[in-house]
């Protein structure tokens, strides 16, 4: 192989990397392998879910996927590119979404970077390079925050996510209508029943991810009374 060649094909080789970065989603549950589906069917059964309840939340310990698994579902609503094996809720149109943490830094070091990638990367997390539409707005006082992201739905609309945190407080969560919010960690009452009722009008779906550090509260007893298996 002369230099010609070997300089061809270290670009093509490049090339095959950026794109396999810009579609980390397609490595997540795959039929088979060692991160094969089957592995995870506390997952897939509450991707499921969201074919039949409104509100959802996997409330577990730390460390064991419950973000990426959120912002797995939160991608595939945005994008409109469900997998195959896909039997949860569907969106056949854009949606608008919400993506909420704690605070300011925790939504942007978590939610953002699990969903988007780095700043100057985007497009290396969930939502797929390929999908985003023009440069992400930014979020002020916060460095390297984002605001809201445009991202191109198969039905040929467009879809808009938003960062939120609940450190803004309950006022920031008013407003417009949405199809989905995806909240990182447990809220105040207040704030989640904000959120809920921005999801009336659209039959929207509530994701909700946490480890219960807050002991016994109102939104855990919400799910632990409403949608516990009755004996």
């Amino acid at each position: 192989m002369d230099r010609t060649e070997k300089l061809e094909l270290m670009e093509l080789l490049e090339e095959k990397q950026k794109r396999q970065r810009g579609r980390k989603i397609v490595t997540y549950y795959p039929d088979a392998g060692p991160l094969r589906r089957e592995l995870y069917a506390k997952h897939t059964e509450f991707f499921k879910a969201g074919s039949i309840h409104q509100e959802r939340a996997a409330i577990a310990g730390n460390r064991c996927g419950k973000t990426v698994m959120s912002c797995y579902e939160t991608a595939v609503h945005l994008t409109g590119q469900y997998p195959q094996w896909w039997d949860g809720r569907v969106f056949d149109h854009p949606v608008e979404w919400w993506a909420a943490g704690e605070t300011s830094e925790t939504t942007r070091d978590i939610l953002q970077l699990e969903l988007l990638g780095r700043r100057g990367y985007f497009g290396t997390g969930m939502i797929p390079q390929e999908t985003l539409v023009g440069d992400p707005t930014l979020r002020r006082g916060v460095a390297d925050a984002l605001d809201t992201v445009r991202i191109k739905h198969t039905s040929g609309g467009i879809s808009s996510l938003g960062f939120k945190s609940y450190d803004q407080g309950r006022e920031k969560f008013q407003g417009t209508a949405k199809h989905g919010i995806s909240l990182d960690e447990e809220p105040e009452a207040k704030i989640y029943y904000e959120c809920l009722a921005r999801l009336m009008t659209t039959n929207g779906l509530m994701i909700c991810t946490f480890t219960p550090l807050l002991g016994i509260s109102e939104i855990v007893l919400r799910f632990l009374t409403h949608f516990a298996p009755k004996e």
